[in-house]
């Protein structure tokens, strides 16, 4: 089975025993309360999603990743995991010393092991990780949001937080023995953050028809307030996979990941996951992690020809735009099909939910009808509650 980033798989999470240690530790320790994106970068790190991070990036790693794209020991990593505060909360904190890190319900939920502070050029950040100073850009928007100076240090987590879908959300050391069970020796992941279309299932079971099986693996973590809401997807995604996927040759899961909305970078990023998750196979589609206009249509792809085969392991698959060709008779892309655009079914997003919103099911080469009725109702209940 292919290594974990790094060669091992992090754990972080303490025992039952030593979290009763760690609380009463906390006590007297300074706290900083931190936000649920926040804790989900704790979980992630604890978990070993993250791995081979071990707490939130020192000096030295972030100004590597920000600046070339990998950690100070020259693995490739391309998004910064860092934990924010205000100066006047870092003043207050010594170095080689440890943090209680407060979740919102005032519980304990992580300690930090403090062995940097320091403070950074935020457009510096923003333009290198993505690509615009812009804050229309929801990453970018973010990063102005947050305090002067960044701690780095190693984490034990205490506490995770409730999670309503942990009936689909399998750790990668969890995914890592069914794969083993099921026999998988090659195994590719698909990632997105939408309802699965037609086009997502085309080039899912193309990739599946060269190797042994498929994560199917939306993310669930923080997304913009106009994405899909989490609890509709999954719906889509259950549906799907009932109906037309086979069970044999298929895991649906759910990674509980913050969108950065990186772009390329991301791209990168979400490889590096899913091969800590033990795949070894990663689907990169059109505006992988885009947003807006800020990122080229196959700028993630391009990307990793700044990476070796060797450095990052798992194999990317590259995929153009597919849809429904009429003269073809079923699904393509650019690559197979030789007709003219206007015998293709591609509808926009915007033309999608305008659709939807009226109660429309798009055409059956663009959507499931399942998928559609799902998506129907969950914007009617969504214009219920406003």
């Amino acid at each position: 089975m292919i290594k974990p980033h790094g060669g091992k798989l992090v754990n972080r999470i303490l025992s039952a025993a030593a979290q009763e240690s760690a609380r009463e530790r906390a006590k007297d320790l300074p706290k900083i309360a931190v936000s649920q994106d926040t804790l989900t970068d704790l979980e992630n790190i604890a978990d070993g999603i993250f791995s081979p991070l071990e707490g939130f990036m020192n000096q030295k790693d972030f100004q590597s990743v920000v600046d070339n794209m990998r950690l100070s020991n020259g693995l490739p990593w391309t998004i910064p995991i860092i934990l924010d505060v205000e100066k006047e909360v870092a003043d207050r904190l010594r170095l080689d010393s440890e943090v209680a890190l407060i979740d919102p319900s005032g519980d304990v939920a992580a300690i930090l092991y403090l062995e940097d502070k320091y403070s950074y050029d935020k457009e510096h950040l923003a333009r290198q990780v993505f690509k615009t100073t812009e804050d229309k850009h929801p990453g970018v928007k973010k990063v102005y949001s947050m305090g002067e100076v960044l701690l780095g240090g190693k984490i034990d987590l205490l506490k995770k937080q409730p999670d309503p879908y942990a009936r689909y959300n399998l750790s990668p050391r969890e995914t890592r023995l069914l794969f083993q069970e099921k026999g998988w020796e090659t195994i590719v992941a698909f990632q997105t953050r939408n309802p699965v279309h037609r086009a997502h299932e085309y080039l899912q079971k193309c990739a599946l028809e060269v190797v042994d099986g498929l994560l199917l693996h939306p993310l669930v973590g923080e997304t913009k307030s106009d994405d899909i809401p989490t609890d509709i997807r999954i719906k889509c995604y259950e549906v799907i996979v009932k109906q037309y996927y086979h069970p044999q040759r298929t895991i649906f899961s759910v990674m509980p990941v913050n969108m950065r909305y990186a772009g390329p970078r991301e791209a990168i990023f979400h490889a590096i996951l899913r091969k800590n998750y033990g795949c070894t196979h990663f689907i990169v589609g059109r505006d992988h992690a885009g947003v807006g206009n800020y990122y080229g249509t196959y700028d993630a792809h391009y990307i990793f020809r700044e990476f070796s085969p060797q450095e990052l392991e798992i194999t990317p698959f590259f995929f153009e735009h597919a849809f429904y060709c009429k003269r073809c008779g079923g699904m393509a892309s650019s690559k197979t099909c030789p007709h003219d655009s206007s015998d293709h079914v591609v509808l926009s997003g915007t033309k999608v939910r305008e659709m939807l919103s009226r109660g429309e099911i798009p055409p059956k080469e663009f959507t499931r009808q399942e998928v559609a009725e799902i998506l129907i109702a969950g914007l009617r209940q969504q214009q219920q509650q406003r």
